[in-house]
């Protein structure tokens, strides 16, 4: 059986839904990367929807005062107790965030660890998410229609909804998605973690949390969840394989039934040429002088010359972690044919220190074309989407990626890897007809990613040729509207399934 793809979008019934959303971090509170930018959006998407959407998250230290505390959890795990303040935020009619305020947990450096070390208790601090988003649930008046719980970090809650608050009246029959936003993090922790978290022995088993004698918090919310979503069609179908799978690919092949990909959607009101704060002048694809004036910014704000030659000369742009999987190894291996290139190159991004370095060193010997900014700026972000020419992602893989997107939307042509949500919003352009949005390479290999840019250099060279490109891009819709609606019609899909089975299901269900 092969895995469902997602159905069109349109929510049917016109019921409103109970949403309760679990993660570990969303803009604009918190953020690490790719999973705050989806739970920041969805929500606001879901409530436009007509939906109503509560979500769940830690209180970090960078969060800062949201509010007073207005109930506290008294939680219980392996003989001590964890206190969680619960501090509500009403971000708009249908959507509200609930922050857990517990500082011995949740108040200091870094959402998961600092200076490159994961914090020690991650375990307990995820887990503790998990247990009181559980109880805060068991606790409403009336029960959520559907929760809905985002990797590792919430991979428990399906876990304990299923077993430990499996007869509470509150959770009774209420089903749980979980969604896959990275299959590479796995929330991998000791056996004697059972114990901290006052887990039920009879799921540390092979269908339940144990991986090779530890505890696995997403194998485990795989494995107990109603429904399993990832954030392109392409990459669930990937992580079926062993190539892509992060050694769950057998668990996932035998819940392919349930695992269905759904494309990330980009929120189209803070990343808009016509709007956006960070342009020195908006443009749109009917006038697109704009971009020159964001392109001549942007090579003041780099150090890089911005007279009429350069700003003639295409601009490369990456904003990206630094690591393997966005394809550093890559651009590590290709450096002397990156710079061999007719183009200039402007890079934001922190990550491995080897590649910082890679980077520092080739604006060193380059000054004239390379500029690289170590750290992360996001009106240096916006401006890099919208000075730019090209926009380079060479990843290995790529569960949905969210820059290209930008990149179309503000007249940037992507240059991607085809693998994951880049094949699934990428279109190459046909070297015969000039039709597509952007330019793919398959080969995980320096050569093949020269050779891409070396066919999109060639088509800049042909201005109304580029220029038809970037109007294609820009006509894409990429909005949370339509990833919005289709993750209402696979709520709906879930509900139903498990009002058929019946609210009495021993795990995992859906087997």
């Amino acid at each position: 059986m092969s895995v469902l793809s997602a159905p069109p979008p349109g929510s049917g019934a016109v019921s409103p839904l109970s949403i309760l959303m679990v993660a570990s971090e969303a803009t604009p509170y918190a953020k690490t990367g790719g999973l705050a930018d989806v739970v920041g959006a969805l929500p606001s998407a879901l409530a436009r929807l007509g939906h109503d959407v509560t979500l769940v998250m830690p209180r970090y230290r960078d969060v800062g005062n949201v509010g007073p505390v207005r109930q506290r959890l008294h939680l219980s795990l392996d003989g001590r107790r964890v206190d969680v303040g619960l501090v509500e935020v009403q971000v708009a009619e249908h959507h509200r965030v609930v922050f857990l305020d517990c500082d011995a947990l949740y108040d200091r450096d870094g959402l998961y660890g600092h200076a490159g070390t994961d914090h020690p208790d991650n375990a307990l601090r995820y887990g503790v998410l998990c247990r009181a988003a559980c109880e805060y649930g068991a606790q409403l008046d009336s029960s959520p229609s559907i929760v809905h719980a985002h990797d590792w970090q919430a991979g428990l809650v399906p876990v304990l909804l299923r077993t430990q608050y499996a007869t509470a009246p509150t959770w009774r029959g209420v089903p749980v998605v979980l969604t896959i936003h990275n299959l590479a993090y796995q929330g991998l922790f000791p056996a004697d973690t059972m114990d901290t978290l006052d887990l039920p022995p009879s799921v540390f088993s092979i269908d339940g949390l144990e991986y090779w004698n530890q505890v696995n918090f997403l194998k485990g919310g795989i494995n107990f969840a109603d429904a399993v979503t990832t954030v392109s069609p392409t990459y669930a179908r990937q992580i079926l394989t062993a190539d892509d799978g992060e050694g769950l690919d057998g668990v996932l092949r035998q819940r392919r039934h349930l695992l269905r990909g759904i494309l990330n959607g980009i929120d189209t009101s803070v990343w808009d040429p016509q709007t956006d704060p960070f342009l020195p002048v908006p443009y749109a694809a009917s006038d697109l002088r704009g971009k020159r004036d964001a392109k001549r910014v942007l090579l003041d704000r780099f150090g890089l010359p911005s007279d009429d030659d350069s700003v003639e000369r295409p601009l490369i742009g990456m904003v990206s972690r630094m690591v393997d999987q966005k394809g550093l190894d890559l651009i590590l291996e290709a450096r002397n044919g990156l710079m061999g290139l007719p183009a200039s190159f402007v890079v934001l991004g922190t990550g491995d220190r080897r590649y910082e370095e890679m980077w520092r060193a080739l604006a060193a010997a380059h000054p004239e074309r390379v500029g690289a900014r170590i750290g992360f700026d996001e009106e240096l972000a916006h401006l890099i989407e919208g000075g730019a020419d090209l926009f380079l992602m060479p990843s290995r893989f790529e569960p949905c990626g969210l820059n290209q997107m930008y990149s179309m939307r503000y007249g940037t042509v992507p240059v991607v890897r085809a693998t994951g949500g880049l094949v699934d919003t990428v279109r190459h352009v046909d070297a015969a007809t000039g039709d597509g949005t952007g330019f793919l390479f398959e080969p995980y290999t320096a050569s093949a990613m020269l050779t891409a840019l070396r066919s999109a250099l060639a088509a800049f060279l042909d201005r109304a040729r580029w220029a038809a490109i970037q109007h294609e891009g820009m006509r894409q819709d990429f909005s949370w509207t339509v990833s919005a609606e289709t993750y209402v019609q696979e709520y709906r899909n879930v509900i139903e399934r498990r009002r058929i089975a019946g609210a009495a299901r021993a795990y995992p269900p859906g087997e």
